[in-house]
């Protein structure tokens, strides 16, 4: 028992005085590091999502295409679109989606990032491509052109 004591009161010493101090941080606080990004080509799969999941996937890829400088040389963005995220896209739902809409549409402005849906995806759950927002671009499978655009050096996202 006297060894432990000794082993404990040992142990007191040589703990920072600051780590014992910061109960709430015990292995301390993060790092920030100051890295950049160079323009890529990314592809991100949007199949499913709520409102609320489908608004941070636009933020985030506003914020992308902010880190990669919109350089439009560079960088190119595209949303492959399909399964339970295609009503989001449809003319008949815009008094229910139209603030979404106007921000997906307004990201496509700058043309450095687009948004292409599955035409057969959206044709089995009785979409037709004038049912569909004009920003939008329809080809004919998604996942053909997921596989066709990391071919071409897109970098795959969820």
């Amino acid at each position: 028992m006297k060894t432990l004591h000794a082993w404990l009161a040992a142990l007191t010493v040589v703990v920072s005085p600051a780590v014992l101090a910061d109960t709430t941080a015990p292995w301390g606080r993060a790092e920030v590091l100051a890295t950049q990004y160079a323009p890529s080509k990314v592809l991100y799969d949007v199949d499913k999502g709520g409102v609320a999941d489908i608004k941070n996937l636009l933020d985030r890829v506003s914020y992308l295409n902010t880190l990669y400088a919109a350089d439009p040389f560079e960088s190119s963005i595209v949303l492959v679109i399909h399964g339970e995220a295609i009503p989001f896209f449809a003319v008949r739902d815009l008094a229910m989606y139209g603030e979404l809409m106007a921000r997906a549409q307004s990201l496509t402005q700058s043309g450095m990032i687009e948004f292409r849906m599955c035409r057969a995806a959206a044709a089995i759950l009785g979409y037709r491509p004038a049912d569909i927002h004009g920003f939008v671009k329809m080809v004919p499978m998604a996942d053909a052109e997921i596989v066709r655009l990391q071919r071409e050096g897109y970098a795959y996202m969820r």
